[in-house]
């Protein structure tokens, strides 16, 4: 993988992370039609750099609101904050086993499969289709809604399912608060994120890098900077309630990944 290709996979994963269309789908469907041409493992290991990069853009852009979870989780006192932050280990659960059981299964599907990504993709803007239409409410998370969430997030592991889009979109289809649905999607897939980085690092010995170092490294700075800027963007997005554009974008996307897998 050449620096141009890194910078562009880069942007590509910063942009869609936080953006409801799949930043996995989209980096499969980039590699598909470009030159990057790597073995499924190294190809997981990148694209978890690249999630890695996006995941120290959540840290920054919510690092007032990670200080205080954090605080208060570790001083044990009943309190909104405390809860938030318990909920958010428990929504960890589902993918954090699908993660370690199903690691060979969930290798191999990051291997180009475009026709699961485009399949996907549709599931994902039928969520999306369905929470725009969803009726406004104020509730906040509980413990059953972060394990619905928590699952779904499990399943987003998937390349084409859009780990914001499913969370954000089954947390207001449960009738949570759009505002705290976003910011519960952004942060619960934190923890889980740097899990994954450190059993890759743990397991790079047998990964033969050669010079993708610094390709990686130029894909991660493109990450991180346009990740913080769509992070922000999102926010604002859920705010006014507008995912419905985004389903029609992943159902256009889906149908030209289904279209291009069977050519």
């Amino acid at each position: 993988m050449n620096e141009l290709t890194a910078l562009l996979l880069g942007i590509v994963q910063g942009l869609t992370e936080f953006l409801p269309v799949s930043s996995s789908g989209h980096l499969e469907l980039a590699k598909a039609l470009s030159s990057a041409q790597n073995l499924p493992k190294e190809s997981l290991l990148f694209t978890i750099v690249l999630h890695g990069a996006t995941a120290f853009s959540t840290v920054v852009v919510f690092r007032k609101d990670i200080g205080e979870l954090l605080k208060e989780l570790l001083t044990f006192k009943p309190s909104p904050s405390f809860y938030f932050s318990l909920y958010i280990v428990i929504s960890m659960i589902p993918a954090a086993l699908v993660g370690l059981l199903l690691e060979d299964l969930i290798t191999s599907l990051f291997n180009q499969n475009i026709l699961l990504v485009g399949a996907m993709l549709l599931f994902t803007g039928g969520l999306l289709f369905l929470a725009d239409r969803a009726k406004a409410s104020t509730k906040n998370i509980n413990a059953s809604s972060a394990v619905v969430i928590g699952l779904l997030q499990a399943v987003a592991i998937l390349p084409g399912i859009s780990r914001s889009g499913a969370t954000i979109a089954t947390a207001v289809l449960l009738g949570i608060d759009k505002e705290k649905a976003a910011r519960f999607s952004f942060l619960m897939v934190i923890p889980l994120i740097f899990g994954s980085m450190a059993k890759s690092i743990l397991d790079a010995d047998s990964i033969n890098l050669n010079d993708s170092l610094f390709p990686m490294f130029i894909g991660f700075v493109s990450a991180f900077i346009t990740g913080i800027i769509a992070c922000k963007w999102m926010i604002a997005i859920v705010k006014k309630a507008q995912l419905s554009y985004f389903s029609y974008y992943c159902f256009i996307v889906g149908i030209f990944a289904i279209v291009l897998s069977l050519l």
